[in-house]
């Protein structure tokens, strides 16, 4: 399905974030559409790119939030410190390493919570 980079193995980089999202199978892509969306909708200034080989949503040229896809988990990125602290009761529930978040895909993923974070970390750029 996806390697340890975040996208469908043995494929070239995608050139576009719609490009990454079509690289995986119907139910995968529902589930980054609407990730897509709602980091759209929460910094719609920011400018979509693949940077890494995944989504990524910048202002000022600077990275706000990545997302990627993989076997198990959406991968949510950077969760810095003052992001864990502010929604850490949120977050809790969660797997993820220093800087990320690990949503599992046999869950609900919780698109508000994405919206939130993405409008908070868009104030600290």
């Amino acid at each position: 399905m996806s390697s340890k980079k975040g996208r469908p193995s043995g494929r070239p980089t995608p050139a576009t974030v719609p490009a990454y999202i079509a690289g995986f199978p119907p139910d995968i892509q529902s589930i980054l559409k609407r990730i897509r969306a709602t980091i759209r909708k929460a910094i719609p200034g920011a400018v979509e790119s693949i940077t890494y080989r995944v989504p990524t949503y910048k202002l000022n040229g600077r990275p706000v939030m990545y997302f990627a896809a993989f076997q198990s988990h959406i991968g949510l990125y950077p969760m810095t410190p003052p992001v864990k602290k502010k929604f850490a009761k949120e977050l809790s529930r969660y797997k993820g390493g220093k800087g990320t978040v690990r949503l599992p895909l046999d869950e609900p993923i919780p698109y508000a919570l994405i919206a939130k974070i993405a409008k908070y970390k868009a104030t600290r750029v």
